[in-house]
């Protein structure tokens, strides 16, 4: 194999290409504009794998166009993603292999997104900390920013940490590469990076590294901050403070050719108990959380007050009711409890262990939504119960009390109890 690499213009290992295929098998996704599955790649894996390698250390490496996706908005509009093959996918990976290493002990302490060890639930804690002993907020929105990233900046700051000529080259295809729509037509990119590639993320978060976190460290230490890809909010002494950093950032990223959504970006007020000042904005969404003034209670005294925490946001909530309607329960009488728990098994979990971290009594309430859901099964599966709700939750409050891991929902407090519950309308899905 050293024989064989040597004879190549660069060195690349064989067994990092591997490990990128590992990657991308783990992580499965769908198949780009060639119409190979992972599991077509991997029925000849090592003829693919030897292909790929070779042509990756020879040069002569070119990415196929990308397979363009748009993915309805909660609001409206549509958000193109990008999907590679799964040959790309691997070429990307093993780039990627390269890369984090070194790049990720150059990014800043409050950069979260795509780093080993950090997640959005340490951005969210440090944001509440922060709330608590800075009265202001500036809440940043950037318009369109993976797709408006430029490639000559972006290039400059892959060269500050990358010598290899084979990175370069690649990356420099994977930008070039034009997207492809389902009906075959091909879409040319000079600016941005799709969202869905596997070397995206981490191009985007280099570029705001530059962009933003090493230009506040340098020019702005004062004002602490929390940034997740292009999620970011800024923590101010007070109101002018925070229109002052507005300005000043919104002509950075002039400067950058990127452009701050006005419409979405915004002042608050981190209202609370002992805040007595006024203003039309006293809470923000960041990260599928909205930070608000909420009831606490102070664990040595025993009192009430209002503090500024975070919770479930909205369209957080919307988005679990949606795909609890879209399971359609009630439409497979035929299944049993256990079948059905284990529909519900990953996604409650994942909800739980994400929207559960901060004021989970909200996320509670939603989950109910799901016991609601069991209840119009059953209705539909047993026909003694098609006559009476309160049959239906008597009979499931037992089933909870024979058996309360059934659901994991269950497990952490959120059982069905008709009594104390208002009845919630669950949307006959079409």
């Amino acid at each position: 194999m050293k024989q064989e690499q040597n004879n190549k213009p660069f060195s690349i290992s064989k067994q990092t290409v591997y490990d990128a295929w590992k990657g991308v098998k783990e992580n499965k996704g769908s198949a780009g504009i060639d119409a190979v599955s992972v599991k077509d790649y991997g029925q000849h894996l090592g003829k693919n794998l030897y292909k790929l390698w070779n042509r990756m250390s020879s040069g002569t490496y070119f990415p196929q166009p990308v397979k363009l996706v748009e993915i309805p908005k909660s609001k409206g509009g549509k958000r193109p993603l990008g999907i590679p093959t799964v040959n790309d996918r691997i070429a990307q990976t093993t780039v990627v292999l390269y890369l984090n290493e070194r790049l990720d002990k150059e990014f800043h302490q409050d950069s979260y997104a795509y780093r080993p060890g950090r997640s959005a639930i340490d951005a969210i804690s440090t944001a509440r900390q922060r709330c608590w002993r800075y009265d202001w907020v500036l809440d940043m929105d950037i318009s369109k920013f993976f797709d408006t990233i430029d490639h000559d900046l972006l290039m400059r700051a892959v060269q500050r940490h990358v010598t290899e000529k084979w990175i370069l080259l690649c990356i420099e295809r994977w930008l070039k590469a034009p997207y492809e729509t389902i009906k075959g037509e091909r879409i040319e990119r000079t600016m941005g990076v799709p969202q869905g590639s596997v070397i995206g993320p981490v191009l985007a978060n280099l570029f705001m590294h530059y962009v933003f976190d090493k230009w506040m460290h340098i020019y702005h230490p004062e004002i602490p901050f929390e940034r997740y890809a292009d999620d970011t909010i800024c923590h101010c002494c007070s109101q002018s403070e925070a229109e002052r950093m507005k300005t000043v950032i919104m002509n950075r990223l002039t400067e950058c050719k990127l452009m701050l959504n006005e419409s979405k970006t915004c002042i608050v007020y981190c209202k609370d108990s002992y805040r007595k000042e006024s203003h039309e904005s006293i809470s923000f969404d960041f990260l599928g959380y909205t930070f608000s003034p909420r009831g606490a209670k102070n664990g040595k005294t025993g009192t009430f007050f209002t503090s500024f925490l975070p919770g479930i946001s909205q369209k957080s909530k919307n988005r679990i009711a949606e795909t609890i309607r879209s399971w359609q329960l009630h439409r497979d009488p035929d299944m049993d409890l256990i079948k059905l728990s284990s529909i519900a098994e990953a996604p409650v979990r994942g909800w739980v262990n994400y929207y559960g971290k901060f004021y989970p009594s909200i996320l509670k309430q939603s989950l109910q939504m799901l016991n609601h859901a069991i209840v119009r099964w059953a209705r539909r599966k047993y026909k003694r119960f098609k006559g009476s709700f309160k049959r239906t939750w008597q009979w499931l409050i037992r089933v909870y009390q024979k058996n309360p891991k059934l659901f994991y929902h269950w497990c952490r407090g959120v059982i069905p109890c008709y009594y104390k519950l208002k009845p919630v309308k669950i949307r006959r899905a079409v």
